[in-house]
């Protein structure tokens, strides 16, 4: 009888350590990127904004031609969609996920992966872009095919 009571004494402190562990585990309070004492809008632009992908077109054109000397240019951009919206969470940067098809002057089709993101424009004012271009990120800096630019 003993051992039983024992038993159940164990049982019973074990389930206690465990209730007391789920609740150490949502501690972290969730607050909307929008009600932050220096708020964010959640307004950004869409994936086939024109001067989003002028802006792209433009670094991409600014990075060949300088740092990598290829004069590969980009002829047009295609099968713009969006693929996540705010995907990391409401209480994270605004940000806009996307994917296209690109034709570039070698006559090769890759697909490009970019983000729009509230607040990254010039010393964080407006929207700013991120992307990729799956086989022409030489250094891999968004990981094995563009992998981290994609949510």
């Amino acid at each position: 009888m003993k051992t039983a009571a024992s038993g159940l004494a164990i049982l019973s402190l074990a389930l206690s350590l465990a209730q007391g562990f789920v609740s150490v585990a949502h501690a972290r309070p969730l607050t909307p990127a929008e009600q932050r004492y220096s708020p964010f809008s959640g307004a950004v632009p869409f994936c086939d904004y024109s001067k989003v992908l002028d802006e792209i077109n433009y670094d991409f054109r600014a990075r060949e031609n300088e740092y990598w000397k290829s004069g590969l240019t980009m002829v047009t951009i295609d099968h713009v969609r969006e693929i996540g919206y705010r995907a990391t969470g409401v209480d994270y940067i605004p940000r806009r996920y996307c994917t296209a098809m690109v034709y570039f002057s070698d006559q090769k089709v890759r697909e490009m992966s970019y983000s729009i993101v509230e607040g990254g424009g010039p010393i964080g004012i407006g929207w700013g872009t991120n992307w990729c271009i799956s086989g022409l990120d030489r250094n891999y800096a968004y990981g094995l095919d563009c992998r981290s630019a994609r949510p």
